[in-house]
């Protein structure tokens, strides 16, 4: 039997890690946290990052996929924004060719004057205009064309389904999709980590190492150990607290810590469903004066997102019953002929932004809809005194990787460091150096020919040029190429290396996380003790493990209470 020979670069050993004087400790493994890392590592600091839960399990992976630009940013004279957004999406399509990709999206026109087609095109221009160098990639099919302007009947030709009462037109323009974004991030941590870097995940930061105003480290609390009270002070001259949703929490750690900002949690949920438009992406305006998406993606479709003010405890998120009827009301009021019900709804999912309010007394907080997506870096020693001590707050999963690049740039200059610039522009993400994707997937397609087309085809968007370390598992166990479900592409083997190489600790770890097993909802219950199966072989779970395993991952499938929310 051949044997797995690709050394796997992460390992998660927290007394390792606390052994080590780090130039740089983040905490949060959110895509913020994890781009910093990535920066950081790829210059040569030493790089340490803890996460209370799984990377990515918040609002990384809550997202609607989308690699943009932010067109409505344009009316509230954001264009720096916009402009840092449209450079940053044809970075992601540069250095990560397998994970994004153009996406085309018509957005109809249903007013006049200001709210109107021409207005519309008159932003559509601009829009464009900002992204001068949108076609400056390295794959001829990443290339971006200029907007459309249709006319009603050209509309309803190219999507059936737009509303065509009071219709004055539509545009056809283009952003980006991401085809899973917690595995892409998954993967500028991998790159962190082959460059130096220290990861653990399961570890929860439960207070602050100080010498004076001085912060150098925090204790950690590891959460997957049998004995769970076992801490560890971890040491670096930095600290960046990149918790997202969490942030501000995580300063009440800090004795005597004057708060001098806070986050507005915005609640927003998906919903997918059966495919309902193809190519496109619909964009409504809805006459409520919000929008929505409707984005094909895998075979079905993804509707999102609602941005509404939450106030409650940041773990406790979910979607209710009553999301699911409210968002599908107003999906088919703006899109009649749609006709969506409840049994057309395989999956949701919710995340929160965290959204800056620089005012820590402001009361109108619950505007959400209109709050700005732009980040802010905190130093604590202009602010509160506190050297070492960096909070990255808001911001967009576009921007992360130049919010990252600045972030270190700070760092750097702060401590008089010597190293080299970010190079995190130009170099690919863990498995992004394929090439020219098409010509790249075509190829693994004619190499394994064992598998069907439109498996390799996944397991390329999902690995990159790393799918070859992938199929050393098949080699090593033929049984390992059998798909988990009959509902989606996801075979054994991509579970087996989860838990071997990619630090997955319990089964949604690799159900939603590092595979995309289950979110387009429940894969069935065989599937679901497959994984469990595997996982459990390498783990050593008992037959009661697995089960409770299994339950909790269902419970992700579940609506939550109107009552937590």
């Amino acid at each position: 039997m051949p044997v797995i020979n690709c050394k796997p670069i992460m390992t998660r050993d927290l007394e390792a890690m606390a052994d080590r004087q780090h130039d740089l400790l983040i905490i949060g493994g959110g895509i913020s946290g994890v781009c910093i890392a990535r920066d950081a590592a790829l210059r040569g600091l030493k790089v340490a990052l803890v996460e209370k839960k799984d990377f990515s399990h918040g609002t990384s992976s809550a997202s609607s996929k989308l690699v943009h630009g932010g067109l409505r940013y344009l009316a509230k004279g954001d264009v720096g924004l916009v402009r840092e957004s449209l450079k940053e999406r044809r970075i992601w399509e540069n250095i990560a060719p397998h994970m994004v990709d153009p996406l085309p999206m018509i957005m109809p026109n249903y007013s006049h004057g200001l709210k109107g087609k021409l207005m519309m095109s008159v932003a559509l221009r601009l829009y464009d205009w900002i992204a001068w160098d949108r076609n400056r990639v390295d794959d001829p099919d990443k290339k971006i064309p200029s907007h459309k302007t249709l006319n009603v009947k050209e509309a309803m030709a190219r999507e059936p389904a737009l509303r065509r009462e009071g219709m004055t037109g539509a545009h056809v323009y283009y952003d980006c999709q991401t085809f899973a974004p917690e595995r892409l991030a998954f993967e500028c941590l991998q790159d962190a980590v082959a460059h130096d870097g220290m990861v653990a995940n399961y570890a929860q930061v439960t207070g602050f190492l100080r010498e004076g105003d001085v912060i150098t480290g925090v204790t950690v609390t590891d959460l997957n150990s049998e004995n769970q009270s076992k801490t560890f002070a971890i040491s670096a001259t930095m600290t960046i607290n990149a918790a997202g949703p969490w942030a501000i929490d995580l300063l009440d750690l800090i004795e005597g810590h004057k708060p001098f900002t806070k986050l507005v949690g915005a609640k927003g949920i998906h919903l997918i469903t059966r495919q309902l438009s193809s190519p496109h992406a619909i964009g409504m305006a809805t006459r409520g004066g919000g929008h929505f998406f409707i984005l094909p993606w895998r075979g079905h479709s993804i509707i999102g997102t609602t941005d509404t003010y939450f106030g409650g405890n940041n773990d406790d998120v979910g979607v209710s019953e009553k999301d699911i009827e409210d968002f599908l009301q107003l999906v088919n009021e703006e899109l009649p002929s749609l006709q969506l019900a409840r049994k057309d709804v395989v999956h949701f999912y919710a995340g929160i932004r965290p959204l800056v309010d620089s005012t820590a007394d402001s009361e109108d907080n619950e505007n959400t809809y209109d709050a700005s997506r732009a980040s802010e870096v905190m130093d604590h020693q202009e602010i509160d005194g506190l050297q070492g001590l960096l909070s990255a707050l808001g911001g967009k999963w576009t921007t992360s990787r130049h919010v990252a690049e600045q972030i270190v740039d700070k760092v750097v200059g702060k401590n008089n460091l010597v190293v080299s610039a970010s190079s995190t522009d130009t170099n690919t993400v863990w498995g992004g150096d394929t090439g020219a994707f098409r010509p790249f997937v075509k190829a693994q397609q004619a190499h394994y020919r064992q598998f069907d087309n439109h498996t390799i085809a996944y397991l390329c968007q999902s690995y990159g040029s790393r799918i070859d370390e992938l199929m050393q598992y098949v080699e090593s166990d033929p049984g390992l190429a059998k798909p988990l479900s009959t509902t989606t592409p996801e075979i054994g083997a991509q579970i087996k290396r989860a838990v071997i190489e990619e630090m997955a600790i319990n089964l949604d770890d690799a159900v939603f996380r590092r595979t995309g097993l289950g979110t387009l909802g429940h894969p069935g219950v065989l599937a679901l003790a497959k994984a469990a199966d595997i996982m459990g072989q390498e783990l050593g779970w008992s037959e009661m493990e697995k089960s409770q395993q299994i339950r909790r991952c269902e419970q992700q499938f579940e609506p939550v209470s109107e009552d937590s929310q």
